[in-house]
């Protein structure tokens, strides 16, 4: 999710001592679920980085916070509390062994208790005491790699404006430990991309979905004649389709098979993604759709394509996809499904909102 100066991937070689720290940091319980195999054998994310490390590096542990702060939560997401005396230790002792160390690694977010079904939140921040945690952490001027796990988007503005580097986890398998570390450690690539679109406030904001309809997302005149400052926080924090790699990609070259065609003729997509880094690695490329006039409202564009590519560093291919009929319809003013004549424009984008290349084909008229 972020990789400021290319902090990730950690060299083990050149770190002699890391601090795995945070509620999450080990514990396994939400590696299974009641809806599926449960209480197998799993490894903490402190475990793997211990074992990952080997003699080559101290881990440590601290856990530095519960993962919620009874008996005030959830009322002290609404209502903040001071911190207990237990509380304040708690920090303070993460900070202490931060201070000892070359590199923190924060694992944060929830676990199986606060999201699922039935389990709406008043707030999708860090929950209980693990915000003050991260926030004297980074104040130790140690860097700090966050890794979430959660089941929802989270709005962890203030961590991704401050800290370096942030892994989106999820709810991992019961090798939890393991794939985390090797992730962390660079013998993994990450090559995921957001299914949701991660969200600044709650206020405002939810929903904060893709895809959606023009205006719906809408800013502000805060200048101008009609203008008179914005009030709100916009945009996402993360859109939908975003995610890092260690490496990175160029594209180039989009193609599309005809620039008109009729309103049932299939149409070709072809366009070459590079790899320019030093790693192997994958990307996830995307292609929406946008109907760029129509008889009723649609979306601003849809996802119509995507694939996983894998590449060695300056390795290129070729990417192709077909958008059908199918691809092009809308449900009418009559509620039928129907391809109306105009133009359509086809994006291909590392994100929805990081668009690499585009080009416009027309749908002709049947009088045409």
């Amino acid at each position: 999710m972020k990789n400021e100066n290319n902090l990730l991937p950690l060299d083990v070689d050149k770190i002699d001592n890391i601090l795995v720290t945070g509620p999450l940091a080990d514990e396994v319980s939400f590696t299974f679920s009641r809806y599926g195999p449960a209480f197998n054998p799993s490894t903490s994310v402190f475990k793997g980085v211990k074992d990952y490390a080997g003699n080559k590096a101290n881990v440590s542990f601290v856990k530095g916070c519960d993962i919620v702060d009874p008996p005030d939560w959830p009322g002290s997401e609404i209502i903040p509390t001071p911190l207990s005396a237990k509380e304040q230790a708690d920090i303070d002792a993460a900070v202490e062994q931060a201070k000892k160390s070359d590199i923190i690694i924060a694992v944060v977010g929830e676990d199986e208790k606060r999201v699922g079904e039935t389990k709406s939140r008043t707030s999708l921040g860090l929950p209980g005491r693990q915000f003050q945690l991260v926030q004297a952490l980074y104040a130790t001027g140690k860097p700090v790699v966050l890794v979430l796990i959660n089941g929802q988007p989270l709005t962890i503005n203030w961590e991704n404006k401050f800290l370096p580097a942030i892994l989106e986890a999820w709810f991992p398998s019961t090798a939890a430990g393991e794939v985390i570390a090797e992730t962390l450690f660079g013998d993994y690539n990450p090559g995921g991309k957001l299914s949701v679109t991660f969200p600044k406030s709650v206020g405002g904001q939810i929903p904060l979905n893709f895809p959606y309809k023009p205006g719906s997302q809408a800013g502000q005149p805060g200048a101008g004649p009609n203008g008179y400052g914005n009030t709100r926080v916009l945009g996402p924090l993360y859109p939908f389709g975003y995610g890092l790699s260690y490496t990175s990609f160029e594209y180039s070259d989009l193609v599309i098979s005809r620039t008109s065609l009729k309103a049932q003729a299939n149409i070709e997509v072809s366009f070459k993604i590079k790899n320019t880094g030093k790693r192997e690695g994958d990307e996830v490329v995307q292609m929406y759709l946008k109907d760029k006039v129509s008889s009723v409202t649609t979306y601003e564009s849809m996802l119509r394509g995507f694939d996983r590519v894998h590449l060695k560093p300056n390795e290129t291919k070729i990417i192709h996809f077909t958008l059908t009929p199918s691809d092009l319809e809308l449900l009418d003013i009559n509620m039928n499904w129907t391809v109306e004549p105009g133009d359509f424009e086809v994006l291909i984008g590392a994100s929805s909102v990081d668009i690499k290349l585009k080009e416009t084909f027309t749908v002709e008229s049947v009088n045409d």
